[in-house]
C-alpha cells in the first residue's frame, strides 16, 4: 500500500501548507486537492500516474489535517469555503505557479472550484467531483427532499455541541462509519483507514470541521479576512474554464440527480460522467479513471 512520504512546507496566507509533490519539477503543474474526511492518500494512486505522464503533482494537506498548521494563535479556525478558496490561492502563488490544472472533491472539489470562478486566469482547467460545489449559503435553510436530507445528518449532527463534543471524543468512529456510507461499494480495510485517520489527529481539526459544518448554515459568522471572498461566491459566479465534472452512482452524499441542475453555472466547455460503482471518494476508488480525466485537461496548461 503506498504511502505519500517526503512531505514539503511552505508558507502560504495564513498557513504553512505540508504537501506531497511528484513528477518533474519543470512538468504542467496539477493539484489534487482532498475532502472531508479524507487526506492527501485519496490520490496515492492519482499521483504517480500523473507523474509518470510528466505531471508535477502536488498534494496539499488541508487547513486543521496532517502536517499543515496555521501560522497564528490567533486566525480563526475557520472551515468556510473562501477560507480553503484563498488557500489553494495562496499556495500557488507561494510555489510560483502562475496557472495549473485543478482538481478535487468534497471540501478539496470547492476550493478548485472557488479559483476557477473567481481567479479563472489561474486555472488551465477543473475537475469537479459532484460538479458546481460552492456553497449557496442565502438558501442554505431550504430543506430538500427527505431521501437527501437524511444523508445530511452528520451535518445536523456537527451543529450541536453534542456534535463538537462527539467528533472530539470519537474522531476515527465518526469518520471511519462516514466513509462506509459514503462508499458502500468500497471495501478498504483497515490499514487504508488508518493511513489516513492520523491527519484528523491535528489539533486543529475538530474546530475547522464544526466551523464549515456551521457556516455553511449560516449559523455562525465567517472570518472577517475572507469577508470580500464569501461576498463574491454568494452571486454563485459562473466557472467559465474548460471542466469536467463527475458524480458517482453510488454516492451516498450527494445522488446523481442533482447534477442537472449545475449545468448552468459552467459557461466554458463542459463534460459531465457518471461512474457506475463508486461512491464518494473517487479518486481512490478509481484512480486511473480520474488520473485519466486530469490528464485531458493538462493540454489546455500549453495554451
Amino acid at each position: 500500500m503506498p504511502t505519500m512520504q517526503a512531505l514539503r512546507t511552505v508558507r502560504a496566507g495564513v498557513l504553512d501548507i505540508a504537501y506531497h509533490e511528484d513528477g518533474p519539477a519543470d512538468g504542467p503543474p496539477v493539484l489534487l486537492m482532498h475532502g472531508f474526511p479524507y487526506d492527501i492518500h485519496s490520490y496515492a494512486e492519482v499521483a504517480p500516474l500523473l507523474a509518470g505522464a510528466g505531471c508535477r503533482v502536488i498534494v496539499p494537506y488541508l487547513r486543521g489535517y496532517g502536517a499543515t498548521r496555521f501560522l497564528g494563535d490567533a486566525t480563526p479556525r475557520s472551515g468556510e469555503q473562501a477560507a480553503l478558496g484563498a488557500d489553494l490561492l495562496a499556495l500557488l502563488d507561494a510555489l510560483a505557479i502562475p496557472r495549473a490544472v485543478l482538481a478535487g472533491y468534497d471540501w478539496g472539489g470547492r476550493a478548485a472550484c472557488v479559483v476557477a470562478a473567481l481567479w479563472p486566469e489561474r486555472c488551465a482547467g477543473l475537475v469537479s467531483f459532484n460538479s458546481y460545489n460552492i456553497q449557496n449559503i442565502a438558501r442554505s435553510m431550504e430543506p430538500e427532499v427527505a431521501e437527501n436530507e437524511h444523508r445530511l445528518w452528520y451535518q445536523y449532527y456537527f451543529h450541536s455541541e453534542r456534535g463538537r463534543a462527539g467528533l472530539a471524543a470519537d474522531r476515527r468512529g465518526i469518520t471511519r462509519l462516514l466513509w462506509r456510507l459514503w462508499s458502500p461499494t468500497w471495501k478498504f480495510d483497515d490499514a487504508t483507514f488508518e493511513r489516513s485517520a492520523a491527519a484528523f489527529d491535528h489539533p486543529d481539526f475538530v474546530e475547522v470541521v464544526i466551523h464549515s459544518y456551521r457556516h455553511r448554515f449560516g449559523l455562525v459568522p465567517g472570518d472577517p479576512a475572507y469577508a470580500a471572498i464569501e461576498a463574491r461566491l454568494a452571486a454563485q459566479p459562473s466557472i467559465t474554464v474548460p471542466t469536467i465534472t463527475f458524480d458517482g452512482a453510488d454516492d451516498g452524499v450527494r445522488p446523481v440527480a442533482d447534477a442537472s441542475a449545475h449545468a448552468h453555472r459552467f459557461t466554458g466547455p463542459r463534460s459531465h460522467r457518471v461512474v457506475p460503482g463508486v461512491g464518494h471518494n473517487m479518486p481512490q476508488e478509481v484512480p486511473r479513471v480520474f488520473a485519466d480525466a486530469v490528464l485531458e485537461l493538462v493540454p489546455a496548461l500549453k495554451t
